[in-house]
């Protein structure tokens, strides 16, 4: 198994993130990213060595079964980042601060974020927006709470945006996605996922910030990529977006498997007498295991 290299040891700090920006004079390893939402799931990722956990609104979609990401609650966020939290030892955790959470008031947008870190085990949480976002990314940072940025198709704009569309390709959209960049970089977020955009778009992006870029759909020239865990897994029903890459069908392997399962049952073949316990003695005797059902 590899593990990305990265500087000192043990746990993936803001620090070090920030230190893996790559120039054309310092070249530094890829940053790796991707969602989690549960135990199981996170501590596999985190084993694998990925540098950051993103506990995505997506979970909306892929775990929750809704349309979009925007019915998607603070509790429901809060939920599964302590979950993922409690899986995990190297990676940096970070969370999405859902639609509604930090559209009111900013007093009230640094407080749900403090939850998601107080209460969620988050280290830093990820805002959509660009430059309407200047003032609140301020207002966290102060608050000593770290901010991913989140240009380009921003999925909580779904219904201003028209869908989920390419960002960027006209030049007067395009200036202003790099604006929004800027701007992001400017209010203290130490890096920015650009999502949805043309590869030259990104490459230049990237090229002209300090701080580092992980793309999503947006070229390989970002200093980090980040994939909805499911899409790598093969787990996503419908449409794949085109760029994502899918490295297993799980999909597939879960169905074999419970279709096996109910075949067994049903011929009597599960469970079978070596899987049975036949006495009181050897049930008292058994290790201590978590009650399954």
């Amino acid at each position: 198994m590899s593990v990305a290299p990265r500087s000192g040891s043990g746990k993936v700090t803001v620090p070090e993130i920030l230190s893996r920006k790559s120039q054309f004079s310092n070249p530094q390893p890829k940053i790796t990213c991707l969602t989690a939402y549960d135990y199981p799931t996170a501590r596999l990722l985190d084993q694998a060595g990925i540098d950051m956990l993103l506990v995505g609104d997506s979970l909306g979609m892929v775990v929750l079964g809704y349309e979009s990401t925007l019915p998607v609650t603070l509790e429901e966020m809060l939920h599964h980042t302590r979950a993922v939290r409690r899986a995990t030892e190297r990676a940096l955790i970070v969370a999405d601060m859902p639609y509604g959470s930090f559209h009111v008031s900013l007093e009230e947008s640094v407080r749900n974020a403090v939850r998601l870190v107080k209460e969620g085990g988050a280290e830093a949480v990820k805002v959509e927006g660009g430059e309407r976002r200047i003032e609140l990314i301020a207002r966290l940072v102060e608050a000593e709470i770290p901010v991913v940025g989140h240009v380009g198709l921003t999925p909580q704009s779904v219904n201003a945006l028209g869908g989920f569309h390419v960002q960027g390709k006209s030049a007067d959209a395009a200036r202003q996605v790099e604006r929004d960049a800027r701007a992001v970089e400017a209010a203290g977020a130490f890096a920015i996922v650009l999502e949805s955009m043309p590869r030259d778009l990104a490459a230049r992006i990237t090229e002209n910030l300090r701080i580092p870029t992980i793309g999503i759909g947006a070229g390989p020239d970002c200093d980090g990529q980040v994939l909805v865990i499911h899409d790598l897994l093969g787990l996503t029903s419908g449409h794949l977006p085109k760029f994502a890459r899918r490295y297993a069908d799980l999909a597939a392997e879960i169905t074999r498997a419970a279709t096996e399962y109910c075949d067994d049952v049903r011929s009597g073949s599960f469970p079978s007498d070596a899987e049975s316990y036949h006495s009181d003695a050897e049930l008292q005797a058994r290790p201590p295991a978590r009650q399954r059902a």
